[in-house]
């Protein structure tokens, strides 16, 4: 992170839920004073006022960023609490999920450099990943800069496009609420195999939160890794002629699903 320039111009949090509070306690692990956060909250938590970082005071004029960690419905009132920054140097990033780039503009200014980002709900643990797209005004260092930021919880990618914020939506935003799902599944047909449920669920988690590990840290791919653990007409293979089926498999299921949320999220944006 470059501590320097946000240490000495300051960091303006907008909202401290939790991935507000996620990302907060990323950057003072890292090393970040508090004196150098300003913190904006209506209901500020026992946690965040015991961080010693500045809580509904007076903000910096120009701080080195300002991160709008608010939900969408409440951006109309969140918003003017930082209109009084004048200066060219802040850059602005948001989290909130459906704000384009353009409606920060409109509110914020058409000069200012903008960043939108969709970080995802294992950043709460330091395991997030998030996507992040600039408008024209967003200079490389601006990009490195919010870039820094997010990795206090997790993976960033750039976007190409903001246009591909959607499918990133669909894809890993919303992912995390498909896998717990998937894990619930698991346990409940361990169930119905005769495990009890408390040990149907450990295992489904165990496997899903291994399996996910594997897979993030293995050279081979993920079609590999399959292989790798599917003996010729074995439990394993099994249980793929049954998942991978072409028609009611689980990839025409994940297609749809992906679709539908990558879907709603255009209309959302679109209002």
């Amino acid at each position: 992170m470059d501590m320097d320039r946000v240490a000495e111009k300051g960091l303006v949090l907008l909202g401290c839920g939790k991935m507000g509070s996620a990302m907060l306690s990323g950057w003072l692990n890292e090393g970040l004073s508090p004196a150098s956060v300003w913190v904006i909250d209506p209901a500020p938590s026992d946690w965040l006022q015991a961080t010693g970082v500045h809580v509904n005071i007076d903000l910096p004029p120009a701080p080195a960023v300002v991160l709008i960690a608010v939900k969408p419905q409440m951006m109309e009132e969140a918003l003017p609490q930082i209109l009084g920054m004048e200066s060219a140097g802040t850059v602005f990033v948001s989290i909130a999920a459906g704000t384009t780039l353009s409606a920060f503009a409109a509110v914020l200014g058409a000069d200012r450099p903008i960043i939108r980002a969709m970080p995802n709900t294992p950043a709460a643990v330091g395991q997030g990943i998030t996507a992040l797209v600039g408008n024209q005004k967003a200079s490389e260092m601006d990009l490195d800069l919010a870039e820094a930021l997010l990795r206090a919880v997790g993976q960033v990618v750039r976007l190409a496009d903001e246009d591909q914020m959607d499918a990133v939506t669909g894809l890993s935003g919303s992912g995390p609420a498909y896998v717990f799902h998937l894990i619930e599944a698991m346990a409940a047909a361990g169930e119905t195999q005769g495990l009890p449920p408390d040990l149907a669920l450990h295992l489904a988690r165990a496997t899903v939160a291994g399996a996910g590990a594997l897979a993030e840290t293995a050279g081979e791919s993920p079609a590999q890794l399959r292989v790798n653990v599917t003996s010729p007409n074995g439990t394993t293979q099994a249980g793929l002629e049954v998942l991978m089926d072409e028609t009611r498999g689980l990839a025409p299921l994940i297609q749809d699903t992906v679709a539908a949320a990558t879907s709603r999220s255009k209309a959302l944006r679109d209002g």
